[in-house]
């Protein structure tokens, strides 16, 4: 960038504008896009956070039929228990064997009640956290269903713009080899202020045609002359006039 040091400031107006112009295009071209990248990157998020979610859904479903099954288990040797006990006392010798296996049948049938009430307990749960599983893969496989869509539709607009972003890219690159060094870290600093990337913008019925405050009649007229880079005194973007940005052809008489 050597010899842009040497460009008058109508030079380096044209060439940051010019630039401008470019990236405006490029900038054109991610708003077809709109917000797709981010909505396909919040679906992706949304269903990795559905699927940690369900993965600890089905460790406390297991968990919980882990339990039940040993209380299960439980109740059955309490039952057998029981049982055996309970012939046993058809053999007794004498009162105080039969009223020490009927303490253990009493201990043994509350064993029986105390696993019933904790598998009517989990099994409550259980039927929740199932539930929850069901809502779950249900959510899952609707926001899928929302994904492909979205990533079809990017797809297809990438597909159809893909080679005209990637040219005009290529042109603003090889466009700022010919802009002002400080002029270029200025207009790059100011495009990412405002989400619509306009740095460079011309007067719009004597208004800043970024901010659309009124550009004072001197201020204008200074713009004009193109002796000096005059910036927005409002929003700070880079003043045009209107001949330089939209140039007409010089006709002969």
């Amino acid at each position: 960038m050597a010899t842009v040091k040497d460009f008058s400031v109508e030079e380096k107006l044209s060439a940051v504008l010019e630039l401008q112009k470019i990236d405006s295009k490029v900038d054109e071209i991610k708003t077809l896009k709109g917000e797709l990248p981010m909505e396909v990157k919040d679906l992706e998020d949304e269903i990795e956070g559905l699927k940690t979610r369900l993965s600890n859904v089905n460790a406390e479903i297991d968990s919980i039929s882990s339990f039940v099954q040993q209380k299960t288990d439980t109740k059955k040797d309490a039952v057998a228990q029981i049982k055996k006990l309970e012939k046993q006392q058809e053999n007794v010798k004498n009162n105080r064997e039969f009223e020490a296996i009927n303490k253990e049948v009493e201990y043994q049938e509350l064993e029986v009640q105390v696993a019933d009430k904790h598998m009517r307990d989990a099994e409550l749960e259980l039927g929740g956290r199932i539930d929850v599983r069901t809502r779950t893969e249900a959510k899952i496989n609707n926001l899928a269903e929302a994904l492909e869509a979205k990533k079809n539709e990017l797809e297809k607009i990438i597909a159809e713009t893909e080679k005209e972003e990637a040219a005009l890219t290529r042109e603003s690159d090889k466009a700022k080899e010919h802009v002002d060094s400080r002029l270029l870290s200025a207009y790059e600093r100011i495009r990412t202020s405002y989400s619509n990337g306009l740095a460079v913008v011309p007067i719009v019925r004597d208004s800043c045609g970024g901010c659309f405050n009124v550009i004072p009649p001197q201020r204008q007229s200074e713009i004009r002359q193109r002796k000096k880079i005059i910036v927005c005194e409002h929003c700070g973007r880079i003043l045009v006039d209107n001949e330089l940005n939209n140039p007409t052809e010089e006709t002969v008489d």
